[in-house]
């Protein structure tokens, strides 16, 4: 059905933005790069698009809200690894980013996040197996 996955999120200083996640290792497309957007490949057909808010606008007529402030939605990436998933949270809290909750541990399933610097919550997991049967 769907061939590829973009999840568009406004960034009050898109440059700030570009080099907090370059330095957690992502890269950006230059073919989707430019002082209004930048283009981030997550995985094969996945993409974050941090779009400087005054474009992000000219996409919706509803308010953006503050992220900081209010949740409608965040972001879930697959991890190969729980070592994978923790090098990810702290290359974020060094670059300057904060981690609302602790790391999780469900046995099945072993997960943390991050805030980026806007305040998007991007949450890091690594599937063991599959949930116990109820």
């Amino acid at each position: 059905m769907h061939q590829q996955i973009y999840v568009n999120l406004p960034c009050k200083d898109l440059a700030a933005s570009r080099a907090f996640f370059e330095a957690l290792g992502y890269t950006f497309n230059p073919q989707f790069t430019n002082d209004q957007g930048a283009g981030m490949p997550l995985g094969e057909n996945l993409y974050a698009m941090l779009l400087a808010q005054d474009f992000a606008r000219t996409f919706t007529s509803k308010t953006l809200v503050d992220p900081r402030t209010a949740t409608t939605g965040w972001v879930c990436l697959s991890c190969a690894s729980d070592a994978e998933v923790d090098a990810l949270v702290a290359k974020a809290v060094a670059a300057g980013g904060t981690t609302p909750t602790p790391a999780q541990d469900h046995g099945f399933m072993y997960g943390h996040g991050f805030e980026d610097l806007d305040g998007h919550h991007w949450e890091l997991v690594h599937m063991r197996g599959l949930p116990p049967q109820t």
